[in-house]
Order: structure tokens, then C-alpha cells, then sequence
């Protein structure tokens, strides 16, 4: 009988590594949330969203029931790596490429960019719903159930010692992962809620406001995009600001205004952000401004030239000269082999 596929258990963020006893951390992995379900007879890949990744992941799909010693639901992270053995580290662009509408290109993806499967909880071992079991008894199922499993499937690695957990969120960055998550070892599995604790780099940046994006109501700043100048002296957009207040939204329109673009008529000059798989019938039309005006924001984690997720506005800079606001100012991170993550 198919497994019910719950929703999965979120994460709220804190400031710090906690200390505190009872407390079980592992990496935080930068791909796709999955409840991976094998009820003996079919697999399924749950996600986080409306959308099933059953149909994207192929290789998966086979490899589960082959390499699972018996059925289960799995609560982990689809994710990509590149680089060659001894140097590789997770790639988010190639496993966003990944959900893709035609099937012949899913099935050419699942060869030339295979996914695997990192496993971090266990809510049905064989026919045992463990859900409401502690934390830490379902590590100990999990780890059961996976010992010897080899790839694309692998096990999480965690441990009780903040300290260590702190030294993960600094060197495992190196291989593309994005933080760490801290489980109550004695709580029971909370589908939707946010019972665990999450830890993220935070950094901040300073930007120059470079177009907006018209909120989807048709009134107001939605998204104001940003970019940074590279070493050639070229503007690159690096990502979006969003999360404005629909008071703000309608102020920005305003306090932005000086800067909008205009053709010889007056009228604002607008451009096209690069599609996405995941843009859809999306309207990424935006209004372009002049690279006059400097913002500073809080980012995480830059992905290639852009960065990972969308950044948080801290301040306006007045104080800074646009031209001076390079990639040159971000955080490099030392690389780290995703090998020397992986259990």
C-alpha cells in the first residue's frame, strides 16, 4: 500500500550554533527537500511544493528499490555534484536544469548530471510508522536501514558536539553546502512545522539598484533587481530584493522614479530577466534604472555570479559610489571535497 506522503518537518533560523544538551546536527544541504517513498512496489519523490519530482529523477526512481533493503519513506535532499573525485562540490544550476518538461531531455539529463540522494530521517521503516518516535530512535532505523547502501543513496552524518557543528559550517560551505540544522533528539516528526533549527551564513554586501519589477498586483515595486561590477568593469545582474511592505511598495515607485530609464519620448525603458524552467507564463519584465543608487544587503551563499536565494535589504548607502560596489568586496570561500562530507 503507497505511503502517505506528509508534509515535511520545517526549520526556523537562529543566529548561532546552539548550546544546549539534547541537540543532534548535521549539514545543511543545498538541493531539493524529497520524501522518498518505497512501499515495496512503486517509488515515489514527494516535494516540499505542489510538485512531484518522481518523473524528473529516473535514475533514482531504479536505484531505490534496488539498493533499499526494504520498503520505507524517507525524508532527505535530491542533489548534484560536479568536479572531478577528490574536488567536487554540489551544483545548484545543474540540478535546477534538472526539471525539465520534455522527456527525452529528463532521461539525457539523468545521465549527463545524475542526482543522488542524501538521507537524514526516517518516518516508515518496512511496515512501521515510526513518525511519533523520538528523534534520535529514528537515526538509529535510519541508519539501519541505509548501512552499506551505496551511491546515489547516502546518510547524512550528525553529532552532538556544537563544536564540531560549528566546524562544519565553516569548511563544508567549501563544497556548496549552505549551513547546518540542529533536531531535538527526544521530539517525534512535526510534518509542516518549524521544529527544527537552522544556522546560515550571513553576509552582507553592498549593491547597486540596477531595475524593478512590478508587483504582481500591478501596483508597486514587487522585486528590485541588483547587480555588481565585475573585474572587466561590467554590470552583472547578481540577484533580487524582495519582501517590501505594500506601503513600501508604492514608496519605492516614487523614491525610484529619478532613476527609471527613458527613450526620447519619455518613456520608461524596460528589459527581460533570463527565463527559467521555473518562471513559467511568469511576467520577468522589468523597469530599468540608472546604476546610481547603492544598497546594502544580507546574502548567504553566491551560486556562480549570482546569489543562491534572494537577498534581504539592509540599508540604503548613500555614502558609496556605485562603481565601487564589486564582486571583489564578497567572502571567498575555501573549496572542500563534498567527499570528504558524504558518510
Amino acid at each position: 500500500m503507497p505511503h502517505e506522503i506528509p508534509a515535511p518537518m520545517l526549520a526556523k533560523a537562529v543566529a548561532d550554533v546552539p548550546e544546549r544538551p539534547g541537540l543532534s546536527f548535521e549539514p545543511k544541504w543545498d538541493g531539493f527537500r524529497v520524501l522518498v517513498s518505497w512501499d515495496g512496489e512503486s517509488v515515489e519523490l514527494g516535494s516540499r511544493g505542489a510538485k512531484p519530482l518522481t518523473r524528473y529523477f529516473p535514475e533514482l526512481v531504479e536505484a531505490i528499490p534496488r539498493l533499499l533493503p526494504r520498503p520505507a519513506l524517507v525524508d532527505g535532499e535530491i542533489v548534484v555534484a560536479r568536479g572531478e573525485p577528490g574536488s567536487q562540490r554540489l551544483d545548484w544550476e545543474a540540478l535546477s536544469q534538472r526539471i525539465h518538461p520534455a522527456q527525452s531531455r529528463v532521461r539525457t539529463l539523468a545521465a549527463e548530471t545524475p542526482a543522488m540522494i542524501v538521507g537524514f530521517d526516517l518516518l516508515v521503516d518496512g511496515s512501521e510508522d515510526i513518525a511519533e518516535r523520538p528523534f534520535a530512535e529514528r537515526r538509529e532505523r535510519l541508519e539501519a536501514l541505509m548501512a552499506g547502501v551505496p551511491h546515489p543513496l547516502h546518510l547524512t552524518r550528525t553529532t552532538t558536539d556544537a563544536a564540531l557543528a560549528r566546524h562544519w559550517l565553516a569548511r563544508f560551505e567549501g563544497a556548496g553546502l549552505d549551513g547546518v540544522v540542529a533536531k531535538p533528539l527526544d521530539q517525534p516528526y512535526a510534518p509542516g512545522k518549524r521544529a527544527m533549527l537552522k544556522i546560515k551564513h550571513v553576509r552582507t554586501a553592498d549593491v547597486v539598484a540596477i531595475g524593478y519589477r512590478v508587483h504582481k498586483s500591478g501596483r508597486g515595486v514587487g522585486s528590485l533587481l541588483v547587480g555588481l561590477y565585475d573585474a572587466d568593469g561590467t554590470l552583472r545582474s547578481v540577484g533580487g530584493v524582495a519582501a517590501w511592505s505594500d506601503r513600501r511598495r508604492l514608496e519605492l515607485v516614487d523614491e525610484l522614479a529619478p532613476l527609471v530609464e527613458r527613450d526620447a519620448d519619455g518613456v520608461a525603458v524596460t528589459g527581460e530577466s533570463d527565463r527559467s524552467r521555473f518562471s513559467g507564463g511568469k511576467d520577468v519584465s522589468f523597469v530599468k534604472l540608472r546604476p546610481e543608487r547603492v544598497l546594502e544587503v544580507r546574502y548567504d551563499q553566491l551560486e556562480g555570479m549570482r546569489f543562491r536565494h534572494t537577498v534581504q535589504f539592509e540599508r540604503w548607502r548613500p555614502d558609496r559610489d556605485a562603481a565601487s560596489c564589486r564582486f571583489d568586496q564578497l567572502d571567498q570561500v575555501a573549496a572542500y571535497d563534498l567527499g570528504r562530507v558524504l558518510v
